[in-house]
């Protein structure tokens, strides 16, 4: 099925689905006074796939939601800003057990029904005391249409919120699948420090809804870099109530499909937004790898492009440095053959065998200063394609990352 089939909700977001409230205020993580905590809550107990950071380092509330996410139904996610709760020993994850605990003791429920994330600094402990004010202060304001609330109290650097929805039909039904995320830095495939929080009124099959998010999430949080750095805290949170009142969707219902295209269009909507965020960026670049021998040797060669600083500063200059593109590839481990080599940027052939092409520099540098180009690249060795949503690197990254 199309995805033509679902239509775009004007200022949708995660209270979008029916039977979903959110809340977002400020309590005092964040020293200038900013929104800094959220609630998502569920009407119903609701079933959840997520998927966690790769890092090795887990910050606690991710080694809480990993536990809790296993457990069966969700009835909502509690989410501070300003502070990561990682490498904080025992004492951090006692700190974001108690938040949970707080949370369901309020919502008269059972604190294994309940997530929790955290994004900010590393290292340092939450102040409880204002968490604890702040779960209250929030458990008091949730309402349906306080999704863009909670939008803005997760968001760390990034300058503005981040939120989309669509509506379909399922056996006449009306669906909605909408959500919110954060990121601007840190951010590299197998996540970074993002979150990103779904909610849906589809009626879905846990195991079904497991498939779509997994999918998903490697077609969207895992194909965007704009650092190349993993962080502890990375977090995708879907939940599914079945508030709908469509028929049961698995795998071999006519229309698991459209929900599947469709959570991974709001996916790829939202990562293209922490992109587009990026920390300092001046340039959203699109890097597709074809003609490689294989899908996982395409996936190394967007990846060498995607990561390499020389490559990302001459972005940032808008200079159309293709000899650092052959570079990288050079070493991405993929197989490469200097003489097969062709790159395109916005379809305009800078090298041809390895070489370069007739088109006169002045014309790919008026390309490379666009705010946003693709660079396509074709290493002739076989069928394999990958792509990823990367950045320049600028002096303004450097600025914002170098400490206080």
């Amino acid at each position: 099925m199309s995805i033509m089939e679902a239509k775009t909700i004007k200022a949708g977001g995660v209270t979008s689905a029916q039977g979903f409230q959110a809340a977002g205020v400020a309590c005092g993580i964040k020293p200038r006074g900013e929104k800094d905590l959220a609630l998502i809550v569920s009407d119903v107990p609701a079933e959840v796939a997520a998927t966690f950071t790769t890092n090795l380092v887990k910050a606690a509330p991710v080694k809480v939601s990993m536990r809790h996410a296993r457990n069966g139904r969700i009835r909502g996610v509690v989410i501070n800003s300003g502070c990561a709760n990682a490498c904080t020993g025992v004492a951090g994850i006692a700190d974001a057990k108690e938040m949970v605990e707080r949370v369901a003791k309020k919502m008269k429920t059972k604190p294994r029904e309940w997530l929790v994330c955290s994004t900010g600094r590393i290292g340092k402990r939450l102040p409880m005391a204002e968490v604890r004010k702040g779960i209250e202060k929030a458990a008091a304001k949730l309402g349906p249409d306080n999704g863009s609330e909670a939008a803005k109290a997760i968001m760390t650097t990034d300058t503005r919120r981040k939120e989309f929805a669509m509506r379909f039909k399922v056996d006449g039904r009306k669906v909605t699948i909408g959500g919110m995320a954060k990121g601007a830095g840190m951010i590299h495939p197998n996540m970074a420090t993002m979150l990103c929080f779904i909610t849906t009124d589809a009626c879905i099959d846990k195991g079904a809804l497991r498939v779509c998010v997994e999918d998903a999430v490697e077609h969207s949080f895992n194909r965007i870099s704009v650092d190349g750095d993993t962080s502890t805290n990375d977090t995708v949170i879907v939940l599914a109530n079945g508030l709908s009142g469509s028929n049961l969707l698995k795998s071999y219902h006519p229309q698991f499909g459209l929900f599947k295209k469709t959570l991974t269009h709001v996916m790829r909507k939202l990562a293209r937004m922490i992109v587009e965020d990026g920390e300092g960026i001046t340039r959203v670049v699109d890097v597709v790898v074809k003609g490689a021998a294989n899908a996982q040797e395409a996936k190394l060669a967007a990846l060498a492009v995607a990561k390499s600083e020389l490559v990302k500063t001459s972005w940032a200059g808008g200079d159309p440095n293709w000899g650092r593109i052959v570079a990288a590839l050079g070493y991405s481990g993929a197989r490469v053959r200097e003489e097969m080599i062709e790159i395109y940027y916005d379809g305009l052939l800078a090298v041809v065998n390895g070489q370069p092409s007739k088109t006169p520099l002045a014309k790919l540098r008026k390309l490379t200063r666009k705010p946003i180009f693709t660079i396509t690249i074709h290493l002739h060795s076989g069928m394999g394609e990958y792509s990823i949503l990367t950045t320049d690197l600028t002096e303004e990254y450097v600025r914002i990352n170098q400490g206080e």
